[in-house]
């Protein structure tokens, strides 16, 4: 924290079957209203894990399939090089070259479907991985068509209802605002979540430590689920594709455990997030491993997040910060606090 100038913090840890959230700081400096395990942060682009899980419910309960194209659900592309996507690989980064933010010009749906329809893939579809909001954000709004409602109701209802999850949202009731940290730049500058089209499904969650280490505790297969959701969460843990650095499951990125700080810092990268990748098919994919580290990134404006979980060790962490800070940061402390839990555990 004092490193990064972050004003505040809160840590989730699961070992053992057992759950801690440790917080330090402030939700704001302005306030001076101290960080609890209610404090609610942008988790940014983690949020693509639950877009992930919603999806591969959506498939566990018959509504779509990952090897339908996206035209099965958006009848609106048929005949165009989009329509011809897989679902698999919007949720894998392997469409083919989309980019990383929604264009500017695209502010609706419709815009979204007139983009959708004009683009061509930059290189053959599951060659590259290409990090996007585009991709796994129209992957959220096919799931949640398929099922025929809309994807934050969905989300609350299928996904952080069932989980246990009372203090995560999308979109944020009046009567938990005084909850909201206030976030912060690099500059320090006071921000919040800047909504745009598909934010909701690449970036809108806002959340607490408390109910994000209940999440890697369900990832872990630590709590009772209901069967369907249970092989959904499951299903996200399949290995599809591998990089140099790691295996690209359904958003997850695995890497074998125990897993070199070097390693974790080159998959977790900046080019990772903005260069294309190559990556080689796995055929048949990979079932989920237990013994294996996955993790996810997520940044905002003003929120820098970081989860990651070993289920064969039964220890995960969540590190949620009101600040956009290096990942780099986020990776090594995740890795020392895990690297020591499982040396005692």
């Amino acid at each position: 924290m004092a490193k990064d100038r972050i004003p505040g913090m809160a840590v989730g840890i699961a070992v053992g079957g057992t759950a801690y959230v440790l917080n330090y700081g402030v939700a704001s400096r302005e306030t001076r209203r101290p960080v609890t395990r209610d404090t609610l942060f942008e988790i940014g682009s983690i949020t693509k894990s639950f877009t992930a899980t919603l999806t591969a419910y959506a498939q566990r309960r018959g509504y779509l399939s990952l090897s339908e194209t996206t035209s099965k659900v958006l009848p609106q592309l048929r005949g165009t090089d989009f329509g011809n996507v897989r679902l698999l690989a919007l949720a894998t980064h392997t469409p083919g070259g989309l980019p990383l933010q929604v264009p500017d010009n695209v502010g609706n749906d419709e815009q979204l479907i007139a983009y959708l329809r004009e683009w061509h893939p930059a290189d053959a579809p599951g060659t590259y991985r290409t990090y996007s909001n585009v991709g796994i954000g129209t992957l959220g709004l096919i799931a949640a068509r398929s099922m025929g409602g809309d994807f934050a109701a969905l989300m609350g209802e299928r996904v952080f209802s069932a989980l246990g999850m009372t203090n995560s949202f999308i979109a944020l009731p009046a009567a938990k605002a005084a909850r909201y940290a206030q976030g912060y730049t690099g500059r320090d500058a006071p921000t919040r979540l800047a909504t745009g089209e598909l934010w909701p499904e690449a970036y809108g969650i806002r959340t607490s430590a408390a109910d994000m280490i209940r999440f890697v505790e369900a990832n872990m297969d630590e709590i009772a689920l209901d069967p369907t959701l249970r092989q959904a969460i499951r299903d996200t843990h399949v290995g599809y594709f591998r990089t140099r650095a790691m295996t690209q499951d359904l958003i997850w990125e695995q890497y074998p455990f125990p897993v070199e700080l070097a390693t974790l810092l080159d998959g977790n990268s900046p080019a990772s997030i903005y260069d294309p990748t190559p990556v080689t098919r796995i055929a048949p994919p990979q079932a989920p491993l237990r013994n294996a580290w996955l993790n996810k990134t997520g940044s905002t404006n003003g929120f820098g997040a970081y989860v990651a979980f070993v289920p064969a060790k039964r220890m995960g962490i969540v590190i949620l910060a009101n600040k956009s800070y290096a990942i780099a940061d986020r990776v090594t402390t995740a890795h020392a606090i895990l690297t020591a839990l499982g040396v005692r555990h």
